[in-house]
């Protein structure tokens, strides 16, 4: 399992908790040395699509023929891209929900 993503995250949330403290967003990520929250998104859209293209790369090597190519490996990859993907989505309707919570608030 990646913890670096999980590890990531938690310290944006750590970021985010002390901004709403009273801290400035830069010193207390400058002090994590935690990454911005558009790195660790854009990361992980890319290692999906990443793993997505593999995949399919994979599919189309076996459909031609490629004997290298074993079945059971191809079918695992592909859905190993479609939950990846899946996943990413439920994380996108997340923050998307996230966002208009905040933006309904009352202040």
């Amino acid at each position: 399992m990646d913890t670096k993503g999980i590890e990531q995250m938690l310290s944006l949330l750590r970021t985010t908790a002390a901004q709403a403290s009273g801290k400035t967003a830069e010193s207390s990520a400058a002090e994590s040395g935690a990454p911005d929250f558009a790195e660790v998104l854009r990361g992980s859209i890319d290692k999906v699509n990443e793993t997505q293209q593999s995949a399919n790369q994979m599919a189309e090597k076996l459909a031609a023929g490629d004997t290298s190519q074993n079945l059971h490996e191809v079918i695992i990859a592909l859905q190993t891209a479609s939950v990846s993907f899946q996943e990413m989505v439920q994380v996108r309707n997340k923050l998307v929900t996230a966002y208009q919570d905040m933006m309904n608030m009352q202040v």
